[in-house]
């Protein structure tokens, strides 16, 4: 089950989920779902691990049903995105705070309380299994646990949110931080991005909570979205003339469209950002040279590989990391792209990047990602606003190096998964200014037809709970001199 198919907060279905009702005793034997997801969610907490690399190979060991597989990742995914919510309500319920809980103990916990507020699994079994978790877990923490989720099933979500987040009229970024599971400062930083609307904040939220679809991209000149949708059971995306979007738990990797080559995992975002920069006219010449800065994993490569087929053009993708470099090189087999293990902003020092070489740039910057929460959970919690000033720093010399490496009258396109202003428009005005060459900031909508809501320009913003896409920014510049 998912978020979406779940009762408003706090109501209860009498409809057992799969894997929700049963009793041990009652499973085919193998291993117990929630154990798997135990050990999901401990890992990811225990090493910094990301679940949607840790998940797919306890899933892969454990042999699951897929009816309880499904349960596993349901409940691992939900207990990471709401984590914030759940220890507000273990702290009141346990009487102390979630920091001062054993780990193991307070991971079965979140669990637990995770079936409680938040499925439709009955109270009695959510509570039973998780105890018997903590028992192989925490043994010594059973009667602990027994007690706490008992104080947690007596009231429902609504009830519990009532009590322990602030009042919104008195604090609006605290109260939205506690219902929708987010730190403050990403909550605040959202708020910003949207012009101090709370209210299409909430929004924003509530869709980073919500599993993200999977998106393909048809490779141009190797296939069609509607051919590749008709091919996978999908539908053609909404903006993207490449999207296709997956159905809910159809899992990409078994899709012959991907080992062929026809096409790959993107996000629809990511596609149309990396597509505005093949349509925007250069100035004074042809269009031939392109460059992608910071091309690892290759999506946005692969995607610029088959659009220079189509305009007589080649793509130089350089990536600094040796792992994603080869994932680059894997990406684009075929393509006329030429792949470089380089630092991007080395523009100028050599005959691979030289400075005025390239028509078209793109830099798609290294940032905080806090655009693609609803895809990586556990990274709201791991983020922090003292990852800011590096990240900007790094930013802004990839755009001033993106300016020097475009020619008079080439065009470089930013972009970033993040709506955060210090990553986007202050990064943008801020590398404009340090750059010796003039540029020319260019309404970045017109290169993302049929679009509404990116904003009041000349950059453009992207929305989950407004395009259904990762909250990509991008900004649009021609070099003039």
């Amino acid at each position: 089950m998912n978020d979406r198919q779940r009762p408003a907060p706090g109501g209860r279905a009498p409809r057992k989920q799969p894997g929700g009702g049963r009793s041990r005793t009652q499973r085919s034997a193998g291993p117990d779902p929630r154990r798997v997801a135990y050990d999901a969610v401990a890992t990811v907490h225990r090493d910094d691990a990301y679940a949607n690399l840790v998940l797919p190979g306890l899933l892969r060991q454990a042999r699951l049903e897929r009816r309880d597989a499904a349960l596993v990742t349901e409940l691992v995914y939900g207990t990471l995105r709401r984590r914030g919510t759940l220890d507000e309500i273990l702290a009141v319920a346990a009487d102390r705070a979630v920091e001062r809980i054993d780990p193991p103990a307070r991971d079965a916990l979140r669990l637990g309380a995770y079936q409680l507020l938040f499925t439709r699994i009955p109270p009695h079994a959510a509570v039973s299994a998780t105890v018997g978790l903590v028992r192989q877990v925490a043994p010594g923490a059973t009667g602990f646990a027994n007690a706490v989720l008992r104080r947690v099933a007596d009231q429902p979500l609504d009830d519990w949110l009532a009590q322990v987040a602030p009042p919104f009229d008195q604090d609006p970024v605290g109260h939205l931080a506690v219902v929708h599971s987010h730190p403050q400062w990403i909550v605040r930083s959202f708020a910003e991005a949207l012009g101090g609307d709370h209210g299409e904040t909430a929004r924003l939220l509530a869709a980073d909570n919500e599993p993200a679809p999977v998106h393909l991209c048809a490779r141009p000149g190797r296939a069609e979205a509607v051919d590749l949708a008709d091919e996978v059971g999908g539908v053609p995306g909404a903006f993207s003339p490449y999207a296709v979007h997956l159905p809910a738990g159809s899992p990409p990797g078994e899709l012959r469209a991907l080992s062929d080559g026809r096409a790959h995992v993107q996000d629809e975002g990511s596609q149309l950002v990396a597509a505005a920069l093949a349509e925007v006219p250069v100035a004074e010449g042809p269009a031939q040279r392109w460059l992608d800065m910071c091309a690892g994993p290759g999506g946005k490569a692969a995607l610029l590989g088959g659009l220079a087929v189509q305009q007589g053009a080649a793509v130089t993708a350089v990536e600094i990391a040796e792992h994603r470099a080869r994932l680059v090189e894997q990406a684009v087999h075929g393509l006329p792209v030429t792949v470089l293990r380089d630092d991007a902003r080395s523009v100028g020092t050599g005959d691979e990047l030289p400075a005025a070489g390239f028509d078209r740039v793109l830099v798609d910057a290294p940032c905080t990602g806090l655009g693609a929460l609803r895809r990586r959970p556990e990274a709201r919690w791991r983020r922090q606003p003292g990852d800011l000033p590096a990240l900007t720093r790094l930013q802004r010399e990839l755009l001033v190096a993106a300016i020097e490496a475009a020619r008079p009258g080439g065009v470089v396109a930013y972009a970033t998964c993040s709506p955060h202003v210090v990553e986007t428009g202050v990064s943008v005005a801020e590398a404009r200014r340090r750059s010796p060459h003039r540029t020319e900031l260019l309404d970045a909508r017109e290169f993302l037809p049929g679009m509404p809501g990116l904003g009041d320009g000349p950059t453009a913003q992207l929305w989950p709970h407004r395009h259904g896409t990762d909250a990509m920014f991008l900004a649009v510049l021609r070099r003039t001199a």
